[in-house]
């Protein structure tokens, strides 16, 4: 299995530091307000690479943290007239529903930024003594970044070039930094803002400390896997590096993973422009199933477009995957024997190969667009061999192997089952009475309206059928 790690800007083949097991953190997000698509996309991508190395058998401890200590939330809960843990509370709570909506899973351990303050404290306390870190007149820490020497080998950027940038940036109130390239540990405490007792003032952590200490404490001083969007490579993970690495004497991450960029409609997201997306906002026109796939289809270093277009397309992809699989689920209750036919063992060969691309490219650096292109022909495999002639044994084979590739994937194979509101329920009845007394005027005119109100029906045999346009 090769990754592509940041650090050395190359694939390399993944040797974990314990022979089946994975060590892996993902930075999870600052939560003052309802998740955007931008944060759904390393929570899709880096739950299926989890979910691909379990498949594999490895057991993974997944660590992703919640920065609920943030200014941000502080100028949320002011607005509100609440404290911030109320707010971060609220909302950790509406992000682990949009998660469960797009189908990823609970990490192993969700620490929280506030209810690890003491192992904070103890390291910053281990940088002052080593000499990485200093405390300023005012009480505010800082790490000394020219201490550590590896600082820039993540970001790929020179320390030297780094100082021109900063010296252009003079921050208001960091007159106390002994260089302009130092970053903050510990902060004093402003007004009205919540705090926590430390030798050095009353204050808060700074923000690259938290994730330094909640990986250490729930997956030790040397991890496999550390994740996040590529706009945390600097200053975040790189900084996360030299507090680590001074800290504990030892390589802090083998292997560093970074989604690419979102954009909508070919432009940045943000909220000036008018094109800025909540999780849940998306969840109002769309399944959410179809958002990950939607993030599945391209690999995770490129950048994505958002569009309607290529939500209407992975719709419509999505629904091919879930209704072959819903077919062969009903053959599954039609047809009988044990034993695969001679065409049958000659199709299982296929079936076999199309595993083997789907794990081939799984292996290259978890390439999932190419892993859905294998599903898409087990899809076409399974609509074009399988039928009420098919022995048991080969309807299973292909039902099973296509619900465990897409479990992979983190996509659910079958349809949700829906609750109608009453007046659709009503509808529904009213055109069945009309079709009793032959009234196909009415009946006609009632589908007509269902289907404006997004409703398909679709008379079969066994009665009236329905599902979502």
């Amino acid at each position: 299995m090769k990754i592509f790690n940041t650090l050395s800007r190359r694939k390399e083949e993944f040797v974990p530091l314990e022979p089946g097991k994975v060590k892996m953190y993902v930075c999870g997000p600052t939560v003052y307000n309802f998740i955007h698509i931008g944060n759904a996309r390393p929570m899709i991508i880096f739950d299926t690479v989890r979910r691909y190395f379990e498949y594999k058998g490895y057991d993974v401890n997944y660590v992703s943290n919640f920065t609920d200590v943030d200014d941000k939330i502080i100028k949320k809960a002011i607005e509100e007239g609440v404290d911030a843990e109320t707010i971060s509370k609220r909302y950790i709570a509406e992000c682990k529903k949009d998660m469960a909506d797009m189908n990823v899973k609970p990490a192993t351990t969700h620490p929280q930024a506030t209810q690890e303050i003491q192992g904070m404290l103890e390291m910053i306390q281990s940088l002052i003594d080593k000499g990485h870190a200093y405390v300023a007149a005012d009480g505010t820490v800082y790490f000394r970044t020219k201490s550590f020497k590896g600082y820039g080998k993540l970001s790929h950027k020179n320390l030297d070039e780094m100082m021109s940038g900063f010296r252009e940036l003079k921050v208001t109130g960091e007159e106390n930094k002994e260089d302009p390239s130092d970053f903050v540990l510990w902060k004093p405490k402003k007004d009205g803002e919540p705090y926590w007792e430390s030798p050095w003032c009353q204050g808060r952590p700074g923000w690259h400390i938290e994730c330094s200490v909640m990986s250490k404490k729930y997956l030790g001083e040397q991890i496999d896997i550390h994740a996040g969007g590529e706009d945390l490579i600097f200053p975040h993970h790189e900084n996360e590096i030299a507090q680590s690495e001074a800290a504990n004497g030892k390589t802090f991450a083998n292997y560093w993973m970074h989604n690419g960029f979102l954009n909508i409609d070919n432009k940045k997201m943000s909220k000036s422009l008018g094109n800025f997306f909540t999780v849940r906002e998306i969840g109002e026109k769309y399944d959410l199933q179809v958002l990950r796939f939607f993030m599945l289809s391209a690999h995770y270093r490129s950048p994505i477009n958002f569009s309607a277009e290529l939500m209407e397309a992975s719709k419509n992809g999505l629904d091919r995957i879930i209704t072959s699989a819903e077919r062969l689920k009903e053959l599954q209750g039609k047809v009988s024997g044990d034993t695969l036919t001679e065409e049958e063992r000659e199709n299982k060969k296929t079936v076999d190969e199309l595993v083997a691309k789907f794990e081939a490219a799984m292996d290259d650096d978890f390439n999932t667009a190419d892993a859905v292109s294998a599903i898409f022909e087990l899809v076409k495999l399974a609509n074009s061999t399988a039928n009420e002639e098919n022995s048991k044994a080969y309807v299973e084979l292909l039902a099973g192997t296509i619900a465990k590739l897409s479990d992979v994937l983190g996509i659910i194979t079958e349809r949700k089952a829906e609750v109608l509101d009453s007046e659709v329920e009503e509808m529904i009845a009213a055109r069945q009475q009309a079709r009793k007394e032959k009234n196909f005027a009415l009946a006609d005119e009632i589908r007509q309206k269902l289907l404006d109100m997004g409703i398909v029906l679709e008379d079969t045999r066994e009665g009236v059928k329905w599902k979502r346009a």
